[in-house]
């Protein structure tokens, strides 16, 4: 079955029944290009592989499908093989995750709750006195790239045009400058943090244990920051999504704090912002959930099919509330490390309360099945989320 396509767009879910029906828990698929994959749809099978780094390892030079990749593939973004810590393996994966994890934990936890306060009413305040917004363009999508920008050292005015970038990666013709121009700032800041320290996460790493070069830093500065702004700009606009349209979150709405969390869990369980993840390499002949898997096979991680398999979620709901076993950040060595999620969900959970604060008659200005997902196989998401509200005054 093609992974790909408008297919995927609307109901993903249910074409990841189709694929476990037929093929069960690892199917053979075809990705843009007809390249050839694995879909690893099972829950045990992707904490199998991920729980196994020395028979499915990260980087992705391991493919044996390289002479079959044309140059303008569209999924080189993610397969292409550059020196940050998303393909490292071993002790140098070790080495430059800690020095991620360990920057990161040393952020103050209030001092992160108060820097989204900040940006989360600086944002609102430019949409407040219209009462209405998209609330993908004007809030979800600014928000973590804000905080992230804070917790680099960088300047509030740097944020907008290094948000411009991101975007234009993954949805211009100008992708590929402009991913230079996000190199440069990254590269600039570097030089900034190496002649002045100062309390954030450059700086930390600069001085962290691991040794890490310049370019190393820069490398992994871009992963971080990137892994941040994507996935938990999805993760707030799937929360809101569901607390407006869903009844049992409407009782305790206008309150807003008692379900925030509630609603976090369950979109990570129901609508995972990383639908599915390249990937794996076998390092040798093995077999994988009924499947021979040849070396250098590549290995796509299934998260949100994985989080909806009968075998561990007969019943549908029924075990979303309170319940942390979701796959959405990864497992194993090469998962989200520490304290990467504990971050993400500060920064979600603090938009999303003061969202509801400052707007407590939020509502949706279309119908909620108007809502259109993004056709993407990999990110699970919003293209808008247009609403309307009472207008307000800015509070800064």
């Amino acid at each position: 079955m093609p992974l790909h396509g408008t297919r995927f767009q609307q109901n993903p879910g249910e074409m990841y029944r189709k694929l476990r029906t037929t093929h069960g828990p690892v199917a053979p698929v075809e990705l843009e290009g007809g390249l050839p994959a694995w879909f690893v749809l099972g829950y045990s099978e992707v904490c199998q592989v991920e729980s196994n780094p020395g028979l499915f390892a990260r980087d992705t030079r391991r493919w044996n499908a390289w002479d079959r990749v044309p140059d303008d593939w569209p999924l080189m973004p993610f397969v292409g093989y550059t020196p940050s810590l998303m393909f490292t393996e071993g002790a140098e994966h070790r080495r430059r995750t800690g020095a991620v994890g360990d920057a990161l934990a040393a952020v103050d936890p209030f001092e992160l709750r108060s820097a989204c306060e900040q940006v989360a009413d600086g944002l609102i305040d430019e949409f407040t006195g219209s009462g209405q917004s998209d609330l993908m363009a004007q809030f979800a999508h600014p928000m973590p790239l804000r905080v992230m920008a804070r917790l680099y050292g960088m300047a509030d005015d740097e944020a907008g045009p290094l948000m411009q970038d991101l975007t234009d990666t993954v949805a211009s013709d100008d992708g590929v400058a402009a991913y230079q121009r996000i190199y440069d700032r990254m590269r600039a800041l570097v030089e900034t943090k190496k002649q002045r320290r100062g309390p954030d996460v450059p700086s930390r790493m600069l001085d962290h244990a691991a040794g890490l070069s310049d370019e190393e830093l820069l490398q992994d500065l871009l992963v971080v920051l990137t892994a941040a702004q994507q996935p938990v700009a999805y993760w707030i606009g799937n929360a809101i999504r569901l607390m407006l349209t869903d009844i049992r979150f409407a009782v305790t709405f206008t309150g807003g704090r008692r379900s925030v969390g509630q609603a976090l869990t369950e979109v990570l369980w129901e609508d995972t912002p990383t639908q599915n993840f390249i990937g794996r390499f076998a390092t040798r002949d093995t077999n994988l959930g009924g499947q021979r898997i040849r070396t250098g096979d590549m290995l796509v991680l299934g998260f949100a099919a994985a989080n909806t398999d009968p075998h561990v979620r007969p019943d549908f709901y029924s075990d979303s509330i309170g319940n942390d076993a979701h796959l959405s950040f990864g497992h194993g060595e090469h998962g989200c490390p520490y304290p990467g999620p504990q971050t993400g969900e500060v920064i979600a959970r603090t938009a999303i309360e003061v969202l509801l604060e400052r707007l407590p008659d939020l509502a949706l200005s279309v119908r909620a099945d108007d809502l259109v997902w993004l056709p993407s196989v990999w990110m699970r998401g919003l293209a808008e989320l247009p609403v309307q509200f009472s207008p307000g005054v800015p509070v800064r």
